[in-house]
């Protein structure tokens, strides 16, 4: 058992050196001594750090991680402010920004890892991994000259050495089909298609999916709607499910494409920032098609703002679960150091005038347990009337009655569908089963079907084909044969294939396209659009 007393003898230097390292970090941000912060200015009310740090040194009996301790000491303060605001050290910045600006310097190849190879399942259309024919099918086995096949290799490790800054060269050398052959590249611009998927379900009704938003987030919706209408789309399913957020403007550019002119957005106030009031204008391409919305508790932020926006003003239906609730905005600001101080600067408020944050008065711990919570409570599998209270009760344009706070409600509950799964079934879903094995399967059959409609009809996953996919889990990724989850999760396991299969060919489109079938809530947004 461990001692309490032990432990705090322990902790209370660690802690101690935090808040010196982090006073000491104060002192960098602000140029003069005039600066005061609770009517004391910094640099007295801080010197004591100093004096602290310096016979820490000299006298703790370890070494201290200044560091580490430092960017925990600054991540802890900005949780007591609110669960949003955060500290991005210098080096994770660059990834966070490419996931902002919806581009990254590259080759242009997706792909994935298994027998410790690099194996590419998709070209991406005009990169500069296509310009020197590079294929699906693929194996990469060196980069500039040094091996990187039977060794440990993560994704990240690959990512960094395949991305980099546009215009600089890598050579690749593959192995395709038994042969060796060496490519050099010279990266380019890659767009990260925040539109994952976007075809016909069917002659009059379009699926669209939108992963993230980012800066370009808003062009790639109207570009796949505008295509998606040109292949005879009358109405829509718009699918944030699993959306986390990102750049509220292109929210509000998507919202814009389905409102009238001047019909109210989103109203955003800050006690500094003051108040903003978007309203949609006239461009809307997309104002009389007739539409649907899955949310889900993983939908956040800018996905929030644009589900509000529509079910606020009337203009579709919310299908789905709760979402996340998180109705604050954040601006960035740049460190002296490369890092970046993301900084919530207001709340946003829809069209109703609600605010859906949920409650973060617990602290931030119990803030991220709240995922948790909605599967131990069975909201994921039942309505909780707790939210339906007279104090929550908001009005939409046409007078429909709406409820504030902890998130989006939507207008048809959907419950979580676990029927077929396994821990069996699990293990092969987290796994790299699906898709080494479709990787391998498909190697010489990428031809065999014209079209990914003749792959959905066509194509069957039989029982020689499953027999062989649970032998390949078991050999390659020592996942022993479950016959009980097997049978359990059959049609699952089936359908999962087949879907993983298609998007090593038709990438999203054919995923989804064959999930699609069987997803209840899928399904329920095509009835109501019909």
């Amino acid at each position: 058992m461990d001692n309490p007393t032990k432990n705090k003898a322990y902790l209370l230097p660690m802690l101690m050196a935090a808040c010196v390292i982090f006073g000491l970090w104060l002192g960098t941000l602000f140029t003069s001594g005039d600066f005061t912060f609770s009517n004391v200015p910094i640099r007295g009310k801080y010197q004591k750090f100093q004096d602290i740090i310096e016979i820490l040194n000299e006298n703790y009996v370890d070494s201290l991680n200044g560091d580490e301790l430092f960017e925990a000491a600054i991540s802890d303060m900005l949780h007591k402010l609110d669960p949003h605001s955060n500290y991005i050290p210098a080096k994770d910045l660059k990834a966070v920004n490419e996931s902002i600006e919806g581009q990254f310097g590259g080759i242009g190849v997706r792909f994935f890892i298994i027998r410790d190879t690099i194996c590419v399942t998709n070209v991406i259309p005009g990169s500069p991994s296509e310009t020197v024919g590079l294929k699906a099918g693929d194996k990469i086995i060196a980069v500039d000259g040094k091996k990187v096949t039977n060794k440990k290799i993560t994704n990240e490790k690959v990512m960094k050495l395949l991305k980099g800054k546009e215009d600089t060269s890598v050579a690749l050398t593959i192995s395709r089909k038994g042969k060796r052959i060496t490519k050099n590249l010279i990266r380019g611009i890659i767009q990260i298609q925040s539109v994952s998927a976007a075809y016909m379900m069917t002659p009059t009704i379009g699926y669209l999916k939108i992963d993230e938003f980012s800066v370009t987030t808003g062009n790639e919706f109207k570009l796949a709607a505008l295509k998606l209408k040109q292949e005879g789309m009358k109405k829509l399913i718009l699918d944030l499910r699993g959306n986390p957020g990102g750049v509220m403007q292109s929210a509000i550019e998507i919202a814009d494409q389905f409102l009238q002119k001047d019909a109210l957005i989103v109203r955003v106030k800050g006690v500094h920032s003051g108040e903003q009031t978007y309203k949609a204008t006239s461009d809307g391409i997309l104002q009389d098609t007739p539409l649907a919305i899955l949310i889900n508790s993983n939908s956040a932020s800018a996905s929030e703002i644009l589900a509000g926006a529509l079910q606020d003003n009337d203009r579709g239906t919310i299908v789905g679960r709760r979402s996340f609730g998180k109705g604050l905005v954040q601006e960035d600001r740049r460190l002296r150091d490369g890092s970046n101080l993301r900084m919530t600067i207001a709340r946003y408020y829809i069209a109703s005038g609600r605010c859906i944050q949920k409650p973060y008065s617990e602290g931030f711990d119990a803030y991220m347990q709240d995922q948790l919570n909605r599967y131990n409570d069975e909201e994921l599998f039942h309505v909780d009337k707790k939210y339906f209270v007279d104090s929550l009760k908001y009005k939409t344009v046409k007078g429909r009655t709406v409820y504030g706070s902890s998130g989006i409600m939507p207008d048809v509950f959907i419950a979580l569908d676990t029927l077929g799964t396994s821990m069996y079934f699990t293990e092969l879903r987290f796994s790299q089963a699906f898709n080494g094995f479709a990787f391998d399967y498909i190697q010489d059959k990428r031809q065999n079907w014209k079209s990914l409609d003749e792959f959905v009809t066509s194509f069957q996953v039989d029982e020689l084909l499953l027999n062989q996919f649970t032998q390949f889990a078991e050999k390659e990724l020592k996942i022993k044969t479950d016959r009980v989850g097997l049978k359990t999760s059959k049609n699952l396991i089936k359908r999962t294939l087949k879907a993983e299969i298609a998007r090593q060919i038709w990438l999203e489109n054919g995923y989804f396209k064959i999930t699609n079938t069987t997803d209840n809530e899928v399904q329920k947004a095509l009835k109501i659009v019909q």
